[in-house]
């Protein structure tokens, strides 16, 4: 059969007749590649090549009727299974991706180590690590006896013939998809073309036999999942690892799952013996807290189905350069500058010539506007020098006329703050349908509310009692 070559992106996945320096598509400078593979829709083997239609008909259903959830397995990672909606859907396929060494490896050899110890059949093909390699990390993680079957092989078509034989897998982990090839594409691997080709053979595999198919891929310097875009779209989730070397607690991401909620998060501490789970990270978060230091906010934040307390440090100092700076860790600066504008605009709060830093304290990003208010009250709390009460938590999104916008879920904010012991939560009025509002909310209608209280010092009563017993 003929072979045609093709000239293809190395960084976005777009196709071209002809080589050409930069990248139309994402603008990228010599990232394009000549690569040959086999003309035709009907390209590669008989095994994997799909068959064609023929025109024959097939009946149409309505929405009506019943339908019964997807059948689970439980991994016996709880943080795992609550990122993925619940646990493993059988022949679905999860794209894990995070930095070099955040653990994504350790990670899947613990889920799988559970899932063989429980009487399932689980695979684990390495293609960047050889066997040995893999046994002395399940050796540290003291997880050497669990009857988990290794292979170092990198050909998809024969790991495809090898996890066909015997009972299908109940999880299979390709660690990692950059490193597989297979027969159909004449391109090195870890090419555009190698990868959505192995990726497709893989996933058609899953799909057959019901092999719930973990695939680990490598990220680039933007935190972005290597490779084309549509094995994204292939895949049922996408999840990624998310962690900080000077922090030793991990995040694993949900970005798409079309099993369970979107932006769900499973928390992971970093320990001798692997990542053990956090089933609690509000304290993890709030762990080391100084309660009498100003510029300190805590935020009652969501990620995905889950409150989360975290703590918010601002620092505001006299600026001696032409240019204030502005710097920002674990949050969006345009959203700092917005917050900003809005206090010297409707609060008459002067931050024009000063330094800001705001800083998410634990390493985690936050993303949603709800950190508008607590960023807020930090910044204020630290330019006039008064601490904010110890047992009170803060969140809001803030409008540009000042406004302190709704926002989702304030109940369960308020119910994990009252867990934790805090009496107040600083927030929006809520809009519930019964009217009724929490004991424990004080509402704020606009950003000059919370300037004013904290310069009137009303809200450092509680904590000098607080300090007083």
């Amino acid at each position: 059969m003929a072979k045609h070559p093709t000239f293809t992106c190395q960084s976005c996945g777009a196709v071209y007749n002809r080589w050409r320096g930069k990248c139309e598509a994402c603008g990228g400078w010599n990232t394009i590649v000549e690569e040959v593979s086999s003309a035709g829709p009907l390209a590669g083997p008989a095994a994997t090549r799909p068959s064609r239609g023929r025109g024959r008909t097939f009946a149409l259903e309505s929405l009506a009727g019943e339908s019964k959830d997807a059948p689970r397995t439980r991994s016996g990672n709880a943080e795992f299974d609550r990122v993925l909606g619940g646990g493993i859907v059988p022949g679905s396929v999860i794209l894990i991706g995070g930095d070099p060494g955040i653990g994504k490896s350790t990670l899947l050899i613990q889920v799988a180590a559970r899932l063989a110890n429980a009487g399932h059949r689980v695979a684990y093909i390495s293609g960047e690590e050889a066997i040995p390699q893999v046994r002395l990390r399940a050796a540290r993680l003291g997880l050497a006896a669990a009857p988990v079957e290794l292979a170092a092989e990198t050909c998809v078509e024969d790991i495809v013939a090898t996890l066909s034989q015997g009972p299908a897998p109940r999880l299979a982990i390709i660690d990692s998809i950059q490193t597989m090839w297979t027969d159909t594409v004449e391109s090195a691997p870890g090419t555009v073309s190698q990868v959505r080709g192995s990726a497709g053979a893989l996933i058609r595999f899953a799909k057959t036999h019901g092999t719930a198919l973990v695939l680990v891929g490598h990220v680039t310097k933007d935190g972005q999942i290597a490779g084309p875009r549509v094995v994204e779209h292939m895949v049922d989730c996408v999840a990624s690892f998310e962690g900080d070397n000077g922090h030793h607690f991990r995040i694993l991401r949900a970005a798409k799952n079309r099993f369970g909620p979107t932006d769900e998060i499973g928390v992971f501490e970093m320990t001798d013996g692997g990542l053990a789970e956090v089933p609690n990270p509000s304290e993890l978060f709030l762990a080391g807290r100084d309660l009498a230091t100003p510029g300190t906010a805590v935020f009652a934040g969501m990620e995905g189905t889950r409150p989360l307390l975290v703590e918010i440090q601002a620092l505001v100092a006299p600026s001696s350069l032409g240019t204030p700076r502005r710097a920002v860790v674990g949050w969006d600066p345009a959203r700092l500058s917005m917050v900003l504008a809005v206090l010297e605009a409707h609060a008459g709060v002067r931050l024009g010539g000063h330094d800001v830093y705001l800083n998410v304290a634990g390493g985690l990003r936050v993303t949603e506007p709800a950190a508008d208010l607590a960023a807020a009250a930090a910044l204020v709390s630290s330019l006039t020098g008064s601490p904010l009460p110890s047992e009170s938590v803060f969140f809001g999104e803030i409008g540009l006329s000042g406004a302190v916008r709704p926002v989702t879920q304030i109940p369960s904010r308020i119910k994990e703050s009252v867990k934790l012991g805090f009496s107040a939560a600083f927030g929006p009025n809520p809009t519930g349908e019964s009217g009724e509002r929490h004991p424990n909310a004080v509402p704020l209608a606009h950003v000059a509310d919370l300037v004013a209280r904290i310069a009137s010092g009303e809200d450092r009563r509680p904590t000098r009692r607080a300090a007083s017993r």
